[in-house]
């Protein structure tokens, strides 16, 4: 799991979301190990994810072109993925002009577990992305137009991509200045 965040403001919504996606080979309790080290914070770099991989005996891939968000008829739809022993776990994030919803899939079961309205910062992520958006957040954002939230974002995902291993360097950003219907677009994603 890494980086999508969105605004939702009253004139239109933007989102962004890494590219970098990590898999993971070798002793289920070493992984683990290694991935509590990396979504705590306590891996910096791509190197010393490497380094640190190669002493505890894990085999790493890393690839920085998985697209996490995307846009479909004014809406934006961002999308993490947590894989652990209990299997595929996503969690998606829908975002429009002026409203916002949250949903788990799991087992191909889509499930909306939160709606909300405008003016809201929306982070999905492990323990380190957030705590990193949420300062930034709070250090950089009065308020303002979609424009200076779309400023905000882009200070998150540069912060994030030097701060932790989990963060691609590269990102998407998408914007919307329209209001599409939510709840089709999740009944439709619902259907698949």
């Amino acid at each position: 799991m890494t980086l999508v965040i969105a605004f939702i403001g009253r004139e239109g919504a933007v989102m962004a979301g890494d590219m970098r996606e990590i898999t993971f080979q070798g002793d289920s309790s070493r992984i683990e190990e290694l991935e509590r080290e990396l979504y705590s914070g306590s891996i910096v770099s791509d190197e010393e994810l490497k380094e640190r991989a190669s002493e505890i005996g894990v085999t790493i891939r890393v690839r920085d072109d998985k697209a996490k968000v995307s846009q479909r008829d004014g809406l934006l739809i961002g999308e993490v993925t947590e894989v652990d022993r209990a299997g595929v776990r996503k969690k998606r994030l829908y975002a429009t002009k002026g409203s916002y919803a949250i949903a788990e899939v799991i087992d191909s079961r889509l499930r909306v577990t939160h709606r909300g309205g405008a003016s809201n910062f929306v982070v999905l992520g492990n323990s380190i992305t957030k705590q990193i958006a949420n300062q930034c957040i709070q250090g950089a954002w009065d308020g303002g137009t979609v424009p200076d939230a779309m400023r905000v974002i882009i200070l998150i995902m540069q912060v994030a991509a030097s701060m932790t291993a989990s963060v691609s360097r590269t990102f998407i950003l998408v914007h919307t200045d329209l209001a599409a219907d939510l709840g089709s677009a999740i009944e439709q994603d619902s259907g698949e």
